[in-house]
């Protein structure tokens, strides 16, 4: 008579919770009891275009309230949901903590300005970078740039984060790049379409050495999320950096465990979620005058 032999009760456990949560999406992971949504559409151009604005004009007051701005360096650019080859941007010289929706300027990948506010130019340092990484990347809706203090710091060393913490697992291996030819402002094609190459085809956050930071995403939210956490990051490391020359030894990540995070962290939805928060603040505080 064959015999079965018995699984023990917590290694049966342990194989079904595997099971289980290999069944399910990040955010489905992370939220505890009822998942949280998808990322909002709408039901006509008109109203995911107004949106888009919204959710740029908060992204600006983010980071304005964080301190990324720097006289008239710093853009987000975001695809137009009906014509995608061409895309959304901020005015030059106006400070981020007062764009509202109606400031922004629709230009084509040629670099003219063909809706919008027409009053202002945009950046041409930013339009040769953000039009070169659209090209490049179909599947980027949205791109910010930055020269926030911690990041412009660390791409003086022209080196990857490392995976000291959570947030930078991340952007965990080709997440992201590091550009390491600086040839001055941006004001060539060639410059901003090596840019554009450099972030490669996976790439979600990239160091621009001697420069600042630049980070994309499916969403507004996405890349906005991912800047603040790149800037935290840089924080970090810098931090991390000057214990380690008083002796004080690093302890990285291990390379799975890493993995494991940004693979349960870093989607679309889940990252989202991750920018909303802020979004979420600045709406507050603006009293609805970034819908303007």
């Amino acid at each position: 008579m064959a015999t079965t032999k018995a699984i023990p009760a917590a290694v049966s456990d342990k194989t079904s919770d595997t099971a289980q949560q290999a069944a399910k999406t990040p955010l489905q992971l992370i939220s505890q009891g009822a998942c949280l949504p998808g990322i909002p559409r709408h039901p006509s151009f008109t109203a995911q275009r107004q949106w888009i604005l919204e959710q740029m004009a908060l992204a600006f007051r983010v980071f304005a309230r964080k301190d990324y701005t720097d006289g008239m360096a710093g853009h987000i650019s975001v695809r137009d949901p009906e014509n995608p080859h061409t895309f959304w941007t901020n005015p030059l010289a106006v400070h981020f903590g007062i764009l509202k929706a109606s400031d922004m300027i629709l230009v084509n990948y040629e670099g003219m300005p063909i809706g919008g506010n027409m009053s202002r130019p945009a950046n041409a340092a930013g339009f040769l970078i953000h039009s070169a990484v659209h090209k490049a990347r179909p599947d980027v809706e949205a791109a910010c740039h930055t020269h926030s203090p911690h990041g412009m710091a660390w791409s003086a060393f022209g080196r990857p984060l490392e995976m000291l913490t959570q947030d930078a697992a991340y952007l965990y291996g080709d997440a992201q790049a590091v550009y390491q030819e600086f040839g001055g402002v941006v004001l060539t094609e060639e410059e901003g379409n090596r840019i554009g190459a450099a972030l490669g085809p996976t790439g979600k956050g990239m160091i621009l050495q001697n420069h600042g930071l630049l980070t994309v995403g499916s969403t507004v939210s996405e890349a906005c999320f991912l800047m603040t956490l790149m800037e935290r990051a840089c924080q970090c490391q810098l931090l991390a950096e000057a214990a380690a020359a008083n002796g004080l030894e690093k302890i990285y990540i291990p390379d799975e465990s890493a993995r494991y995070t940004f693979e349960n962290s870093s989607e679309p939805e889940t990252l989202y979620w991750e920018g909303q928060p802020d979004l979420q603040f600045e709406e507050y505080m603006s009293k609805g005058e970034h819908q303007k």
